[in-house]
């Protein structure tokens, strides 16, 4: 761990608790989700890391289909790998968060960035995008899938989800 992690670790007090569990979010009509405030605690946190709201980084969508042609995203938990450095971030880096998939291409928020070098968890607000319509699902997903064509996406970094 970099002394800037045990900094960070100590920054946290060890304790990663809210009032609200992230990506408890009321759905719209279509499934997906509807505007969330990031924490307080992550605003902090990214400002220390030097995340800044538009700064981007290419991430492997999912850590268990890392490099596939073409993968399949579930409601629920994700777990996704950071392939670039970002801010302070220096891949790799595990990404975690939530997945809708409502709608026509899946929402992907991320909450946590866990230091795959010894470190711990910090909390931080992310979203996963490709522009041209490139993160669409397949018309073959199933309801509570997404099927897409690319398992990488651009992660960038928000001061609120909406």
């Amino acid at each position: 761990m970099t002394s800037r992690q045990y900094v960070l670790v100590g920054l946290l007090g060890l304790s990663l608790g809210c009032a609200t569990t992230p990506g408890d979010v009321r759905l719209r009509s279509d499934g997906t989700p509807m505007a969330e405030k990031c924490s307080e605690k992550a605003l902090e946190v990214m400002q220390y890391l030097r995340l800044y709201v538009g700064e981007s980084a290419w991430v492997q969508l999912d850590a268990n289909q890392s490099r596939a042609k073409s993968i399949t995203l579930y409601d629920g938990p994700i777990e996704s790998v950071l392939d670039q450095d970002v801010g302070t971030l220096e891949a790799p880096v595990r990404l975690y968060g939530r997945v809708w998939t409502g709608g026509d291409q899946p929402v992907i928020r991320y909450y946590e960035a866990h230091f795959m070098n010894g470190g711990g968890r910090v909390p931080i607000c992310a979203v996963a995008r490709l522009g041209f319509g490139q993160l669409r699902k397949r018309p073959e997903s199933k309801p509570g899938t997404a099927i897409l064509d690319s398992a990488r996406a651009g992660m960038y970094i928000v001061d609120e989800f909406r």
